[in-house]
C-alpha cells in the first residue's frame, strides 16, 4: 500500500509539472504570437484558460506534496482538477482559437462551465477533508 500512495504522489506531482509547464508554454505563445493574430476579446479567453491552468498545475502540486488530507481525496481532487483543467482551460484555448479550427467550436463551449464546476468540486474536496481531519 506504501508503495501505491508515493506512486500516486509522484502520478500528482508530475502531472502538476505538466500542466504547469503547458501553462507556462501557452502564455508565451499568448503573449508573444497569438496577440498578433488575435482580438482582444480572444486573447482575454485564452489567457483566462492560461492563468485558470496555472492555479491548478499549482494546486496539484500543494496537493501532490502535502500529508493534510487522505489518499482518497487526493485521488478524488486529482481527477477532479484534471477533468477540470482539460474541460475549463481547453475549452477556452478552442473558443480563442475557434477561427484557426477546421470546425467551429463554439457550440461545444458549454463545457467550460462543467471545468468550473469540476474546479470547485476539487477544491471543495479538499475543504471537507481538512475539516474532517482530527488534529
Amino acid at each position: 500500500m506504501e508503495t501505491f500512495l508515493f506512486i500516486m504522489d509522484k502520478k500528482i506531482i508530475k502531472t502538476a509539472a505538466i500542466l504547469g509547464f503547458i501553462a507556462f508554454e501557452f502564455g508565451a505563445f499568448g503573449a508573444h504570437t497569438l496577440k498578433k493574430m488575435v482580438g482582444i476579446l480572444e486573447l482575454t479567453t485564452f489567457e483566462t484558460g492560461v492563468r485558470y491552468q496555472m492555479y491548478h498545475a499549482l494546486f496539484l502540486l500543494f496537493i501532490g506534496t502535502t500529508n493534510a488530507i487522505s489518499d482518497a481525496a487526493k485521488k478524488v481532487i486529482y481527477f477532479t482538477t484534471l477533468s477540470g483543467t482539460l474541460l475549463f482551460s481547453g475549452s477556452l484555448y478552442f473558443l480563442a482559437l475557434n477561427n484557426f479550427l477546421p470546425f467551429n467550436f463554439k457550440p461545444f463551449g458549454f463545457v467550460t462551465p462543467i471545468g468550473g464546476l469540476l474546479f470547485l468540486t476539487a477544491w471543495f474536496w479538499l475543504f471537507v477533508n481538512l475539516s474532517r481531519k482530527k488534529v
